[in-house]
């Protein structure tokens, strides 16, 4: 069985409002989880919804108690961490992780960055040793295998890898760097363009999106993208966090 971990982020609802389109990526998300169900109906799905109910903001307290050794930590420090310890478990417990990371002012969402700052925390996801030759980080979750895909929205064009606003992306990009810092560099996108156009080039967006999804799911369908290994795998990191 692959337990997948359905993430969306936008703030804007799945139904369609009158005269909007509604959230492009959570029905992106949403159609990658019905068509991979369709074909592995006993597969898990955990369902994390951002743009309903974000994660907590970091806080001093945060810092202080994420940076403190687990043993030497206090009730009030154990407590502050329980959600980013959750949001982690749920990572950590997944193997395929379909995130709906819409472009807001050219980067994530607020409460998708929050969900970030949550996950890629030291002792859990990365490791840190003065000692270190070169490099005193390194991450902890390489050995796991985890597959990402990003889907995203944009409501101007040419954000892409060589277009004309490619630099002033800053959302995939931003995202794949956190998660290639905590060990998951497996990770494909997808994006509809257009959106604030509404016209016949948001329509062509979209359907270009829908049927490279479609396509990615029947290859990592074919690819035989299932647990074994990755529950070795997760047995190690977890004995390293």
């Amino acid at each position: 069985m692959t337990q997948l971990l359905h993430i969306d982020a936008s703030a804007r609802s799945l139904a369609v409002a009158p005269g909007r389109s509604g959230s492009h990526t959570r029905r992106l998300s949403a159609r990658f989880v019905a068509r991979w169900l369709a074909a592995r109906p006993g597969d898990r799905v955990l369902r994390r919804d951002l743009g309903e109910t974000p994660p907590a903001l970091l806080s001093g307290a945060f810092v202080a108690a994420a940076f403190t050794r687990p043993a030497q930590r206090t009730k009030a420090m154990q407590q502050v961490l329980l959600e980013s310890d959750l949001l982690i478990d749920e990572l950590l417990a997944s193997q395929l992780i379909v995130i709906g990371a819409p472009m807001y002012n050219f980067g994530p969402p607020a409460q998708l960055k929050v969900y970030i700052d949550n996950i890629v925390r030291v002792g859990r996801t990365f490791g840190f040793d003065r000692s270190r030759v070169g490099e005193p980080y390194f991450p902890l979750l390489t050995a796991a295998h985890k597959k990402v895909v990003l889907l995203s929205a944009r409501g101007d064009f040419g954000y892409g890898p060589g277009e004309r606003n490619a630099h002033m992306n800053h959302n995939e990009p931003g995202i794949i760097t956190a998660l290639a810092y905590i060990g998951i560099t497996d990770v494909e996108s997808i994006a509809i363009e257009y959106d604030e156009f509404q016209d016949a080039r948001l329509r062509a967006s979209i359907d270009r999106a829908e049927r490279a999804l479609d396509a990615m799911v029947d290859r990592l369908l074919a690819s035989g993208l299932a647990g074994s290994a990755h529950n070795d795998a997760l047995a190690s990191v977890e004995r390293c966090g």
